[in-house]
């Protein structure tokens, strides 16, 4: 019987999770062909600087990366890598069989980071502005969730216990302004900190070129390695390099992207849980479809457990990060080689994770259900505590004392708590006070209690501040900007429901 795949291990970020192009971006096969583009573009720059590299080997060499490599290329380099323990000339090889009379001019006067550094900047680019469109897509998708329920009040909570009231809208809002400051962060390193390696040799000093190439390398002031860079760099963003590098590019800039990566997964496991704390109170659920199952036991449930897999990957991500930190620490002198086995686990399977994090959470945040009814109830069943503070206020405002009224509003307050609490009853805080005779006494000539506002200090939305103004000027300050500005990028991503 022949092997099956289910008879090994697969990797559920690729399995379940991670979007076609993302797993693209990570996959062997644009990793080499990016190999080879820097290898034709390193051959072309030096045919152009006068070194002995011929027009027609440069015209093999470039019909070859063109088609993209094979799976039979891909075989044979695996083949030469069991021979020579070595990935970059084992595609050297594998590249010079396909196009012979170049052969001998391939990864001329280059060490192996000249090529897997600069494909991997390459990469990062790529798969950090996909993620980077993704949380603008997901943005998009809570702040249209916000201005539909922006005047929907609802109760607040600060450690977890009843608070000033909110609208579900500007909770909403807060969600994604929290995963906008994440992506901000994000698309800030794609921009200012991502640079090319550059063309630089075994230690970064460009001595191998240096003697290919003596005064042509100054000339203009580094013309060698622009030619080259412009041919193989993904974007026009990526026009510099750093200035110093050692062996490779700089490993402090690892810590910076998983940094960014866990920081905006720490955002989506931050608003998924909130979802999954309000499910629990029945005012909000996750989008359900007709034959999901929500446990193989009680028939009845409606678990949330796309939020849940939205925590488990993000705490995924967010763990990931000592190893870029570990990494950059432990780069001895010009450079060690420990460095290459961890990066191909932990940045592609950070991006992998946090791919299929965000897919989620714009499913979610699209499809989000909140149950109106729920949420008023919820919250008129804690208002009159709310309220106390208005009620003080409008006793003192009728010529009572502060003092002699709020400790008899604390002492039904707790009274009514421990009703509630105690004995399972509703909130009779109000009734308390309206039959309390101590506020029927005279205040400006008459009665207090006749006097009190008593219905409208249960209007709830007296009591949510400025919410709904806070959303709107939200949504039309940064969201709307951020909308014109991804608009392109957020339809070519298409659609990604989740896959399982």
């Amino acid at each position: 019987m022949g092997a099956s795949p289910y008879d090994t291990y697969t990797s559920p970020l690729a399995q379940r999770n991670a979007s076609a192009e993302m797993l693209r971006l990570w996959s062997p096969r644009h990793k080499f062909n990016t190999w080879r583009r820097i290898w034709l573009a390193v051959a072309e720059a030096q045919h152009e600087m006068g070194l002995p590299v011929s027009a027609e080997q440069v015209a093999e060499l470039r019909g070859v990366v063109a088609r993209g490599i094979t799976d039979e290329e891909m075989r044979a380099a695996e083949k030469y890598e069991r021979e020579v323990r070595h990935d970059v000339m084992a595609h050297v090889h594998a590249l010079g069989d396909s196009c012979p009379k170049a052969k001998g001019i391939i990864h001329l006067g280059m060490t192996s980071q000249d090529v897997v550094c600069n494909a991997d900047i390459n990469v990062l680019f790529e798969a950090i502005s996909l993620i980077d469109a993704k949380a603008a897509r997901a943005v998009d998708a809570l702040a249209r969730q916000a201005a539909r329920h922006r005047a929907l009040p609802t109760l607040g909570f600060t450690h977890y216990q009843p608070a000033q009231p909110v609208t579900v809208g500007r909770r909403f809002a807060l969600w994604a302004q929290d995963l906008a400051l994440a992506q901000e962060r994000l698309a800030l390193t794609k921009t200012s900190g991502l640079a090319m390696r550059g063309l630089r040799g075994a230690t970064g000093t460009q001595a191998s070129f240096a003697a290919l190439l003596g005064e042509k390398l100054e000339s203009g002031p580094n013309r060698f390695e622009d030619l080259a860079l412009a041919r193989f760099r993904v974007d026009p963003l990526l026009d510099r390099t750093y200035d110093l590098t050692g062996q490779t590019y700089p490993r402090v800039i690892d810590t910076f992207i998983l940094a960014d990566l866990a920081s905006c997964a720490s955002v989506l496991h931050k608003i998924a849980t909130d979802i999954r704390l309000l499910s629990n109170r029945k005012e909000i659920d996750e989008p359900f479809e007709d034959k999901q199952i929500g446990s193989s036991a009680m028939p009845y449930k409606r678990n949330p457990m796309r939020c849940e897999r939205i925590c488990g990957l993000a705490r995924f991500v967010m763990n990931l990060v000592g190893n870029a930190y570990n990494t950059a620490a432990m780069q001895w002198l010009e450079r060690t080689l420990d460095d290459s086995s961890n990066r191909r686990l932990s940045l592609p399977e950070a991006f992998l994770a946090l791919d299929g994090a965000l897919d989620l959470m714009h499913n979610v945040a699209s499809g989000l259900i909140v149950h109106e009814a729920m949420v008023k109830k919820n919250l008129m069943a804690e208002l009159s505590f709310m309220a106390t503070e208005n009620i003080l206020m409008a006793c003192v405002q009728l010529g009572g004392d502060r003092q002699h009224y709020h400790e008899l509003i604390r002492v039904h307050a707790q009274a009514a708590g421990l009703r509630v609490k105690q004995d399972g009853l509703d909130n009779d805080l109000l009734d308390r006070l309206k039959n309390d005779r101590a506020f029927w006494g005279k205040a400006r000539g008459g009665p207090l209690s006749a006097e009190l506002d008593w219905a409208g200090v249960m209007d709830p939305m007296k009591y949510v501040g400025r919410s709904v103004e806070q959303t709107d000027r939200f949504i039309a300050e940064v969201v709307e900007p951020m909308r014109e500005q991804y608009d392109d990028a957020i339809a070519r991503l298409g659609d990604t429901s989740p896959r399982v």
